[in-house]
């Protein structure tokens, strides 16, 4: 990697998992002084980005763009649109993202399977009373009014814990949720409690781990076309006083989560290589591109849009 990229080149890297396989490629692009684009979804490695190569990428002028798909751009951007509506007042901003419809058969890659299992194994963040804390995945639960139907999702972190505070300096509240296991939702925010106990038990990370990787072995390595057909990324943003008055509300509604990563990567690197960004390093998507420009970026990209 080191031998391939240099100053100025834009590198988009989808290796997954990316806290096993990913820090080769953001290190090169680091030390190079690249432009850097990334599909993770693995909330660690999102903070890592931020919070150790950020720093590191500042001083050699590289840019680092991380999860620049599905997750989590969507949110950013929502998240980002309904602040812009409420106003000075926001307090608080819940994201929830949720995959509706589709076929049969297997609707994530064997990646995409490993990955969401070890966000169970390693800590979370969350942006409270100000500030960016740890936490276990699952934390909280709430349920989200998405195609007319309560659904539930759990707690995870992602950029937008990063990025919204960024846009409106006063919040005190960022959870991101995710809504993809139904009604698993509630068992996995019970074993929320569970899981920093499980930590502190020798060998037991190294264990859940390998289990892990046994239930996802005989997935295959990419997605069955019956069961993306009709799959749908739902989105939604809610923006709230300090009195927990909703303020307003952004919904977003684009393709299957593979085709919307691949439609978003490729308009960020072609829209980097050609005008460049707005800085250097760690950047979240808006700082990245500015948001109307981001917004009709995922609009390109098949993302619908409706504020309320």
């Amino acid at each position: 990697m080191a031998a391939l990229v240099g100053r100025g080149d834009v590198l988009v890297t989808t290796v997954g998992p990316f806290l096993q396989l990913g820090r080769a490629a953001v290190a090169a692009a680091v030390a190079a002084g690249a432009i850097y684009l990334d599909s993770t979804g693995e909330p660690t490695f999102v903070r890592e980005v931020f919070e150790r190569y950020g720093p590191e990428a500042e001083r050699s002028g590289a840019t680092l763009i991380t999860a620049f798909g599905v997750d989590y751009v969507p949110g950013v951007l929502a998240g980002a649109l309904a602040l812009r509506a409420a106003g000075g007042a926001a307090s608080r901003v819940d994201v929830g993202y949720f995959i509706l419809g589709g076929g049969r058969g297997q609707a994530f890659s064997r990646g995409t399977l490993r990955s969401v299992m070890g966000m169970a194994l390693e800590k979370n963040h969350a942006w409270h009373d100000g500030e960016l804390r740890t936490e276990p995945a699952g934390a909280r639960l709430r349920t989200f009014d998405v195609a007319g139907r309560p659904r539930p999702g759990v707690t995870i972190g992602g950029s937008e814990q990063f990025a919204l505070p960024r846009c409106a300096p006063g919040l005190q509240t960022v959870d991101v949720y995710l809504g993809w296991f139904g009604a698993a939702s509630q068992a996995l925010h019970v074993a929320s409690r569970v899981t920093p106990l499980l930590g502190r038990v020798p060998g037991a990370a190294r264990a859940l781990a390998a289990v892990a990787g046994l239930v996802t072995r005989t997935a295959s390595e990419a997605p069955s076309e019956e069961a993306l057909a009709g799959m749908r990324s739902h989105v939604v943003a809610e923006v709230f006083d300090g009195s927990g008055a909703l303020l307003a509300r952004t919904r977003l509604v684009a393709p299957d989560a593979y085709a919307l990563t691949a439609n978003l990567l490729a308009w960020a690197a072609g829209r980097a290589a050609e005008h460049g960004v707005r800085g250097s390093g760690a950047l979240d998507p808006v700082a990245a591109f500015g948001l109307d420009e981001l917004r009709a970026g995922a609009a390109e990209s098949g993302m619908v849009e409706e504020t309320s």
